[in-house]
């Protein structure tokens, strides 16, 4: 006779229908769901799956989402991604949270392991990607060579002269009779141009992106799809990527491609320099201030080859896709508040008036003078400055970022965070909550950053869009000059239309693209604006 457990199980197993089974989970399921609903702010987490359900329902408002499930939350919230292999961690946009990870506990906030292995192969050790003593040697030679009064020079006068002897020159073919109806992505432009601005910084090369017939170039493509590509690591869990690389199949096999093009040329760049440095030590070749030009110069650090490709990558990544897509959504901004372009307009023109840079570089079109901005120009653009900054405050160009735990802690706001969790900062949320920004949070309004008509900054933690703490973005005055001179260059001599009816949304990325770019078309303004002959 069968054990009386075995005789129940068997009676069990006879009376319960398969369905009956699957009800019952399904309660559970529902019941557990519920509870959680009840009992916890912020989105919904569903048993098992985690936050991935609701993430997927929003996917295309994702940052919109992220905003609305911070303020139910009260600032901060908890997630968690599916039971295999999924992630887990809090959300904010609570400055003091944000102060905590940056800076007063720093050491126990990296990048985190989570991050750096997804960019691992396209960046390597690049400052970007690393930390600890591998980041703070990087650091400490990009600060100081960055910092140089020699590469401030030599970096104003290289986006000068991109401006004058390239930009403007395709701008004026766009808006010539020929091309009078015809749009364009004022993206794309973006792109080309700190493209072409970052690589003469760090490598002292124009790959020729903003040539007047807009060229393909290997490099720069291959580039974009690294980045868009990677972002795929971040999308799914590490039992669906990894093993996609393992076998190089779809979007990894793609990546690796892209990637073997930009450390290619990467390395080679490096290995010529080295070369020329080695052979030719004459005054043209220890007189370059590009970063890799200064850093192999330096004599009291030898770099290696693969330092100092990890190190420009890196420097690439952060300044084009940044740049760009901050003056994009800066210009879709204008068009949509006139006001502030006339006031741009006004105090970008009384500067004009009194510029000593009138025939400094070679004439952009037919005029008879070509105003060219100097350094302390730029400086003087305190409302320029002001509505620049107010564009990145609404659209980021890095929205949302974060940082892995090394050990368990707990944020000023009370959130217990636990060893190798991640914390993830909304930069785009923060701009939106009322406690921190005003009841006309969401309102494009320049104003905000002027104190009886100068500029003033604000908290590193509260506008972490340059990052914060020791992480503080080297390149951030770089950034505001490059801005600052498209635009004041554009503005004065270019009406930018946007056209009507395209949808302008950001695209989900580590970089806050619009979706579908921006299509304009250039109608120049004439010879002379406000008394100024341009």
């Amino acid at each position: 006779m069968a054990p009386i457990p075995v005789l129940l199980w068997t009676q069990i197993t006879h009376q319960v229908k398969l369905s009956d089974l699957a009800f019952a989970l399904l309660c559970l399921f529902l019941c557990s769901a519920s509870i959680h609903r009840l009992t916890t702010k912020g989105p919904m987490l569903w048993p098992v799956l985690g936050l991935i359900p609701t993430l997927f329902f929003h996917i295309g408002d994702v940052y919109n989402w992220i905003t609305d499930s911070i303020r139910e939350a009260g600032g901060t919230f908890a997630y968690r991604g599916m039971w295999f292999g999924g992630s887990h961690g809090v959300v904010t946009a609570d400055p003091a949270n944000v102060e905590y990870m940056l800076k007063t506990r720093f050491s126990n906030f990296p990048k985190g392991r989570y991050y750096r292995e997804r960019f691992a192969d396209f960046l390597g050790d690049g400052i970007f990607n690393s930390d600890d003593m591998v980041w703070r040697e990087q650091r400490r030679a990009a600060s100081l060579e960055m910092h140089s009064s020699r590469f401030v020079e030599y970096a104003a006068t290289s986006v000068r002269d991109l401006v004058h002897r390239k930009l403007l020159l395709v701008l004026d073919r766009l808006a010539s009779a020929e091309a009078e109806e015809a749009s364009v992505d004022l993206q794309e432009i973006f792109l080309r141009f700190t493209f072409d601005n970052i690589c003469v910084a760090a490598f002292g090369i124009d790959p020729g992106c903003l040539a007047v017939d807009l060229p393909e170039i290997p490099f720069a493509r291959a580039f974009e799809q690294a980045t868009q590509l990677t972002l795929f690591r971040f999308i799914v869990p590490p039992f669906i990527w990894k093993p996609m690389k393992t076998f190089q199949v779809s979007t990894e096999r793609r990546l690796r491609a892209a990637i073997q093009i930009v450390h290619e040329f990467a390395e080679k760049t490096v290995s010529d320099r080295r070369n020329e440095f080695r052979n030719h030590q004459n005054a043209s070749v220890i007189g370059r201030s590009d970063l890799l030009s200064r850093f192999l110069i330096q004599s009291d650090v030898k770099f290696s080859d693969k330092f100092l490709k990890d190190f420009c990558i890196s420097f690439i990544l952060a300044g084009r896709d940044t740049s760009s897509v901050a003056l994009a959504w800066f210009f879709w901004l204008l068009h949509r508040h006139p006001r502030v372009e006339r006031r741009i307009l006004d105090e970008i023109s009384d500067i004009a008036k009194t510029t000593r840079f009138h025939n400094k570089v070679a004439k952009p079109t037919n005029t008879n003078e070509a105003v060219v901005f100097s350094v302390d120009d730029l400086k003087r653009m305190d409302y320029l400055q002001a509505a620049l900054s107010e564009s990145l405050r609404l659209y980021p160009s890095v929205p949302v970022d974060f940082k892995e735990a090394l050990e368990d802690d707990v944020l000023p706001d009370g959130t217990a965070v636990r060893k190798g969790a991640r914390v993830i900062y909304s930069i785009y949320s923060m701009a939106r909550m009322e406690r921190l920004w005003g009841k006309d949070c969401e309102q494009f309004r320049p104003e905000r950053w002027l104190k009886e008509g100068a500029f003033v900054s604000e908290s590193q933690f509260k506008y972490a869009v340059f990052n914060g703490g020791p992480r503080l973005c080297v390149g951030k005055k770089f950034a505001y000059m490059q801005m600052k001179a498209v635009a004041a260059a554009m503005l004065l001599r270019y009406r930018v239309e946007v056209v009507e009816g395209q949808e302008v949304a950001p695209k989900l990325n580590t970089t806050l693209y619009m979706k579908n770019g921006l299509r304009v078309v250039f109608k120049k303004r004439g010879e002379c604006v406000h008394g100024v002959r341009i």
